[in-house]
């Protein structure tokens, strides 16, 4: 059936690795048809204590996907004792996503996260082969059998310790990658990325950028603005910052627009 309008929406979402860990960042309004639907959402979603997501596209799917995730990734920590890596997990949601290729599901995340570089008892990367056995295994509604010779398609890690981020889209795009931002805002938050992030950052550093890029993306953006939603991910887990008002930082860059203009009037006399 075809909607009723047109449900046009938006976001901002950027997350990139430096030396102090991963800094993510989003913007806090959810948009509908040009209209506002809710001006605090929360675009970043933690799924256990040393990952997090963020989420652009259709709000409900985006919400249900990540509980689907966090379920599994959860059933995986009680089975097997260890965390999934966040290329594991990001596999994992890729596979889920790709059966809805076409259709009018509408996922965009970017995982976040710090792997601790775990082996399983044998030696291998942790997540490089699931534990199953030669029964059926249901993950996320899709059945994997091992009694029958198929490639693997389960989720793999590197089994190396450090910041990862991968994003991944219900089209079944997986990419891996240093820096990431992801919607209608996105174009405006690379302008400040590209040049800003470094990988010597300090974390205070790390949180002006991504606080910076934000603002600029939803000061020329009509689908982003309202709040923001900075979360830092280290080897302790993820730490979420007080969420700010980007009214603020618009009257703090007016200030300093017109403390610059009454300099070069003074430097002019």
């Amino acid at each position: 059936m075809p909607l009723p309008f047109p449900m046009a929406h938006g976001t901002t979402t950027l997350a990139f690795v430096f030396q102090g860990g991963v800094l993510v960042a989003a913007d806090t309004r959810s948009s509908c048809s040009g209209l506002v639907a809710c001006p605090a959402s929360q675009k970043i979603q933690p799924i256990h204590s040393h990952l997090v997501g963020t989420t652009s596209g259709t709000s409900a799917d985006c919400v249900l996907w990540k509980r689907i995730l966090a379920r599994e990734l959860r059933l995986y920590q009680l089975r097997y004792g260890r965390r999934l890596s966040t290329a594991g997990a990001a596999k994992l949601l890729s596979h889920m996503l790709h059966p809805f290729k076409g259709t009018e599901l509408c996922v965009a995340a970017t995982l976040c996260g710090w792997d601790k570089g775990e082996k399983d008892e044998n030696g291998h990367p942790e997540g490089s082969r699931m534990g199953l056995d030669d029964r059926k295994e249901t993950i996320a509604g899709g059945v994997l059998d091992k009694s029958v010779d198929q490639p693997q398609s389960l989720p793999s890690a590197t089994g190396s310790a450090g910041p990862s981020l991968y994003y991944v889209c219900s089209d079944g795009t997986r990419l891996q990658g240093m820096l990431f931002s992801v919607g209608s805002g996105s174009p405006y938050a690379y302008s400040v990325l590209d040049s800003e992030v470094q990988w010597g950052l300090t974390v205070d550093e790390a949180t002006a950028v991504a606080r910076e890029a934000v603002y600029r993306a939803t000061h020329r953006d009509a689908y982003s603005g309202n709040c923001v939603d900075i979360y830092h991910v280290t080897p302790q887990g993820w730490s979420r910052r007080k969420r700010e008002d980007l009214k603020e930082e618009y009257y703090r860059e007016r200030k300093r627009q017109i403390r610059e203009v009454i300099e070069r009037g003074e430097r002019r006399k």
